[in-house]
């Protein structure tokens, strides 16, 4: 189930829940909150696996650009090879040669910090949005401690006044 879901659950649990007069405090359905705070640590794991799954894209991208520069050498050798029977081009193959190998490696290296930014761009994304939603968890949940902690000074004190 995704998390964002479970948030709108949860502040439609809020939104259903009943105000107590006179107060900014709501009652609100304890078993229907546990059960959505439950379904929210089953997803949490779904998100990180979609994490792990950008990583082996990542990790797939790059064997890519290895692969293909491993290509772009083999064929800068192969035409480096072709150029050696005539002098006065093999200096220039060989350094065109050159140039494609250290091209290839720069390509490689451009493509691999790409793929670490966008992976560490997704991974902040998720901890940040899991960090929120943590944050919501534990506020409402110590509102929902405190609410109760009024209402039971609240029916502490009618029943001193009760007795009086």
């Amino acid at each position: 189930m995704d998390i964002l879901h479970l948030v709108d659950r949860l502040e439609e649990l809020f939104n259903e829940s009943r105000p107590i007069p006179l107060t900014h405090n709501v009652i609100v359905d304890e078993d229907r909150i546990l059960e959505i705070i439950d379904q929210m640590r089953i997803s949490i794991p779904e998100e990180v696996k979609k994490a792990q799954q950008v990583i082996a894209q990542r990790d797939r991208m790059l064997a890519q650009a290895q692969e293909e520069a491993n290509r772009t050498i083999t064929l800068a050798k192969q035409k480096s090879e072709e150029f050696v029977t005539r002098d006065a081009i093999v200096q220039a193959a060989q350094s065109r040669a050159e140039q494609v190998m250290i091209q290839a490696r720069a390509d490689t290296e451009a493509m691999r910090r790409e793929a670490d930014d966008y992976i560490l761009n997704s991974l902040s994304t998720l901890e940040s949005e899991l960090t929120r939603l943590l944050n919501q968890a534990r506020n409402g949940i110590a509102k929902l401690n405190a609410e109760r902690q009024r209402a039971v000074q609240v029916e502490l004190g009618s029943d001193i006044h009760e007795e009086q």
